[in-house]
């Protein structure tokens, strides 16, 4: 069957098929050529049951397509609830300043001295006690307590600095 046949002798009846079950004739174009472009794919190949074959792919288009409405319904309806609760959605904006924000954080800490920047790490991104990190560095509580502090003023200096 060529290309043309195909498109003459399936395309009215999956036309019909599609508009009974969408109810608006633009979809319902979309799906059939997007069906016939499927079964251009699969041209030169023998089915025992074509006409089955071809109106289980219809079937499964409107099953892919009741699945991208309901996602995208769930999607709009989560985004609604998050405005009304103060959530704002990711755009790429708030990506991408997120992302600047990080890389100067990352930054601050980096140019901190070691040890400084070894307790500040344990404490504040490992969650370890400051009795632990004392214990292990061989000082006292309140040594890392100033640690802490110096490393948290520095990085709040460093970060004004940033744009």
């Amino acid at each position: 069957m060529d290309r043309l046949d195909l498109g003459r002798r399936w395309r009215p009846a999956l036309l019909s098929y599609f508009l009974r079950r969408v109810r608006d004739h633009a979809e319902a174009e979309d799906l059939t050529q997007e069906l016939l472009a499927k079964l251009l794919k699969h041209e030169g190949e023998n089915f025992v049951a074509p006409e089955a074959y071809i109106f289980q792919m219809a079937s499964n288009l409107l099953a892919d397509r009741a699945r991208r409405i309901r996602v995208r319904a769930q999607y709009r309806e989560m985004v609604g609830r998050a405005d009304d609760i103060g959530i704002d959605p990711l755009d790429p904006f708030r990506v991408a300043a997120g992302r600047a924000e990080l890389s100067a954080l990352a930054d601050a800490i980096a140019v901190l001295p070691e040890r400084t920047r070894h307790i500040f790490i344990l404490y504040r991104l490992e969650n370890l006690g400051q009795d632990k990190i004392a214990e292990n560095f061989g000082i006292s509580v309140s040594a890392v307590k100033k640690h802490v502090a110096r490393a948290m003023a520095a990085i709040m200096r460093q970060m004004r600095k940033t744009p």
